[in-house]
C-alpha cells in the first residue's frame, strides 16, 4: 500500500508522477517517492509526511527523465520514516510495491546469508534484491529477472520496476492487489488505481492476476508471470470525467461525496427496479431462480464499513428473503476455518473489490462450492473477478477516504438483493414487493430533502465539540446505523464513539452515562420506535446529552429531548440555545429508513470533524483501499 504510479514517454516524467500520486492521497499513506531514469541512471527522491514535502525535495534536487515509477506508502512493515519509503533501490533496480511479501523473514535471511545488505525494514526491498541478484547472475532483460524473483515471493503485490540497464522502460507485476495500464499517444502509464492517469489517458487496461507488463513509450507488452505466454486484452474506454474527482466548490472531499448520495442512489437503482411487477432485474448477479430456490443461508463476508451495510444487508434478507443469514468479517473468516456449504450464498460486500481479508474469505468459500456474489464499487476490481456475479453500486469515485456515498450505494443494492431472492422464493408477494421498491424509488428525493437541512446538524456539533466520548444507540436495521455512525465520527474528529444496539444499553454502556455524555439515538417511527423511547427515557434519567433522529413532526421525541421548562416547538430549528438536539427526516416505509436515518450521522461527523480542525479527507492513519491483512 497505497499508491503507485509509473509513465515512460517523451515528457519528463516527474511532474506526472507526482500529480498522479496527489490523485492517489485518497488511499492514506505517510511518506512518498519516486524513481526516475536521467541520464545518469536511476535516481531517487523520498520524503516522509505529506506530497509537499516530496515537491519540496524535488525543488531543492530536480530530478528529469523520460521514464519513472512513484509511490505512496503506508506503513505495513517498518515505521514510517525516509529509509523505508519507497522507492527501494539493490544495484541499479529501483521497485515500488503495494501489498505484503508472505515470506520476507525467510527471503531475507537467505539474502543476507549471501551478503546482501538492507537499507530498510521493508519487505519490498526484498524484491529489489532478488530482481539486482537474477541481473548480477547474467539475466539480461529486466522482464525475465522480475520474472525469475517472483518465483521466490509469496504473498500479495503489484510491482513497478525500472533499471539503469534498461532505460525507457518499466515492468510491472501484479497478484491479489490492484493494478491498471493506460495507453496514450506515444506514451505508456501504470497506476494502482484509475483516478491516477484520468487526465492523460482514458484507454485503460487491467491487468489480471499472475500478469505481468514492459511499458514503453510505443505501447504495452503482457504475458503471464509464470511462463512468458503472450496476453492480448484489449484497452476499456473509461467514461469518468476528472471533474469528479474533484472538489466542485465543496471544502471538502467528503461533503461533496455527502451531497452526491441521491445521485448514486439513482444511478445504482437504474435500470434494476422492475416497479409493474414489485421485481428486480439484475441477471449480472449470476442467481437463477433454481439458484435463488436452492440458497440455505446467505453468508456475509465485509470489513469495516461495508461490514455495517452487510449486516443490514442480513436483517433484509432474513425479513423478506426468509433466509436463513450471517455475517462474517473478513479477517475472522480467513483463520477461523469456517464451514462453508454448498447451497450457500456468499455475498462478499467491499467498496475497492480489492480488500484483501474478503478476498481471501472469497476464496476459500469458492473452493468448498458455495456461489459467491461480489458487491463492490469497482469495476473489474479482484473480488468481482473471483465471484460467480457481481452486484455493482454506481456510487462513482469516492476520494475521501471516510466512506459515504458507497455505503449508501451498498444499502440499496442488498435491499435489491432482498427483494430479488423474496420474490424468486415466493416470501414477498407482488403488492409487497411494489411497496418496498417505489419506497426504495422515493429515496434519492428524501434524501435531497435531508440534505438540504443538513446545516442544522452544524449547531449541534458547535454544542459538542468538546465531547470526549460518544454513544450512539439504534435497534433492527438502525443498529448497524448506529454502528456507522460511531465509526465515522471516530475516522475523522478522533471522538472516540461506540455504537451499540439499544437494548443493549443496560448491559455495560449505561455505566459510562453522565452529564458529559452525549448518545445519539437514531429513532424514526417504526416497529421498534416505543422500545426505543424508552432508552432515550433511560438516558435522559442519567442526565446524559440526548441527540436525536427522528421522523418529522415527533413531538414526543423532541420532549424528551428537550431541557426541562424550556418550550417545545414543533419545528426542528437549532438557533436558540434551550433547542432540544433533534434533527427529522421525512417519513418513509421501515425497509428504506436507514438510508436516511444515516445522513445526519454523516454530516455530524463530518462538521465535528471540520470545527476541530481534522483532515477530514485523509485522516490519520487510515487508508481507503486495505489491500493487507
Amino acid at each position: 500500500m497505497c499508491g503507485i504510479v509509473g509513465y515512460v514517454g517523451s515528457k519528463n516524467c516527474a511532474p506526472i508522477l507526482v500529480e498522479g500520486l496527489r490523485r492517489l492521497e485518497y488511499r492514506g499513506y505517510d511518506s512518498a517517492g519516486l524513481a526516475v531514469q536521467t541520464g545518469r541512471g536511476v535516481e531517487i527522491i523520498r520524503a516522509v509526511g505529506k506530497l509537499s514535502n516530496l515537491d519540496a525535495a524535488l525543488a531543492k534536487s530536480p530530478l528529469a527523465g523520460l521514464a519513472g515509477i512513484g509511490h505512496t506508502r503506508w506503513a505495513t512493515h517498518g515505521r514510517p520514516n525516509e529509509a523505508n519509503a519507497h522507492p527501494h533501490v539493490a544495484g541499479k533496480v529501483a521497485v515500488v510495491h503495494n501489498g505484503i511479501i508472505e515470506n520476507h523473514v525467510e527471503l531475507r535471511r537467505d539474502l543476507m546469508s549471501r551478503g546482501v545488505k538492507f537499507q530498510s525494514d521493508t519487505d519490498t526491498e526484498i524484491v529489489a534484491h532478488l530482481i539486482d541478484e537474477a541481473m548480477r547472475n547474467g539475466e539480461k532483460r529486466l522482464e525475465n529477472a522480475v520474472r525469475a524473483a517472483l518465483e521466490h515471493v509469496r504473498g500479495a503485490y503489484a510491482i513497478a520496476v525500472v533499471s539503469g540497464d534498461s532505460p525507457d522502460e518499466i515492468v510491472v507485476a501484479k497478484f491479489e492487489s490492484p493494478l491498471v495500464l493506460g495507453m496514450g499517444d506515444g506514451e505508456s502509464y501504470a497506476a494502482s488505481d484509475i483516478p491516477a492517469i484520468l487526465t492523460h489517458t482514458r484507454d485503460i487496461v487491467l491487468l489480471q492476476d499472475g500478469e505481468m507488463a514492459v511499458l514503453t513509450k510505443g505501447g504495452m507488452s503482457i504475458t503471464t508471470i509464470a511462463d512468458g505466454k503472450p496476453v492480448t486484452r484489449a484497452p476499456k474506454r473509461i467514461d469518468w470525467s476528472p471533474t469528479q474527482a474533484e472538489k466542485g466548490g465543496y471544502k471538502h472531499f467528503m461533503l461533496k461525496e455527502i451531497y452526491e448520495q441521491p445521485r448514486a442512489i439513482e444511478d445504482t437503482l437504474r435500470g434494476r427496479i422492475d416497479l409493474a411487477n414489485g421485481d428486480v432485474i439484475a441477471a449480472e448477479m449470476g442467481i437463477t431462480e433454481e439458484l435463488a430456490k436452492k440458497v440455505g443461508r446467505v453468508y456475509f463476508v465485509a470489513c469495516g464499513t461495508s461490514s455495517h451495510a452487510a449486516m443490514a444487508g442480513r436483517y433484509w434478507i432474513e425479513q423478506i428473503a426468509r433466509i436463513p443469514s450471517t455475517l462474517e468479517i473478513g479477517s475472522e473468516v480467513r483463520y477461523r476455518d469456517p464451514v462453508f456449504l454448498p447451497n450457500d450464498l456468499v455475498v462478499a460486500v467491499s467498496q475497492s473489490g480489492e480488500t484483501s481479508d474478503t478476498l481471501a474469505a472469497v476464496k476459500a468459500a469458492k473452493a468448498a462450492g458455495a456461489h459467491i456474489l461480489a458487491v463492490a464499487n469497482v469495476l473489474d476490481s479482484a473480488i468481482p473477478r473471483a465471484a460467480d456475479g457481481a452486484l455493482y453500486t454506481h456510487a462513482g469515485p469516492e476520494i475521501g477516504v471516510a466512506s459515504t456515498k458507497c455505503f449508501t450505494t451498498q444499502l440499496a443494492a442488498l435491499l435489491m438483493l432482498a427483494v430479488f431472492l423474496g420474490r424468486r422464493r415466493g416470501t414477498l408477494p407482488e403488492e409487497q414487493g411494489k411497496r418496498i421498491l417505489e419506497a426504495l424509488w422515493r429515496v434519492p428525493a428524501q434524501m435531497r430533502e435531508v440534505l438540504a437541512a443538513g446545516e442544522g446538524l452544524k449547531q449541534i456539533a458547535k454544542k459538542h465539540l468538546r465531547a470526549r466520548d460518544m454513544l450512539f444507540l439504534g435497534r433492527g436495521t438502525h443498529f448497524p446505523i448506529a454502528l456507522e455512525g460511531a465509526l465515522k465520527l471516530k475516522e475523522i474528529s478522533y471522538i472516540h464513539a461506540e455504537g451499540y444496539a439499544a437494548g443493549e444499553m443496560k448491559h455495560g454502556p449505561i455505566a459510562l452515562i453522565d452529564e458529559d455524555m452525549p448518545v445519539v439515538v437514531v429513532c424514526p417511527r417504526d416497529n421498534h420506535y416505543e422500545k426505543t423511547l424508552s432508552n432515550m427515557q433511560e438516558v435522559k434519567a442519567r442526565e446524559g446529552q440526548l441527540i436525536a433522529i427522528c421522523t418529522a413532526g415527533d413531538l414526543d421525541v423532541r420532549r424528551i429531548c428537550s431541557h426541562d421548562g424550556a418550550p417545545l416547538s414543533a419545528r426542528g430549528g437549532h438557533g436558540a440555545s434551550n433547542e432540544p438536539d433533534v434533527f427529522e427526516i421525512p417519513e418513509a416505509a421501515p425497509e428504506v429508513l436507514p438510508l436516511l436515518t444515516v445522513l445526519p450521522l454523516q454530516l455530524l461527523a463530518y462538521y465535528m470533524a471540520d470545527l476541530k480542525g481534522t483532515d477530514v479527507d485523509q485522516p490519520r492513519n487510515l487508508a481507503k483501499t486495505v489491500t493487507v491483512e
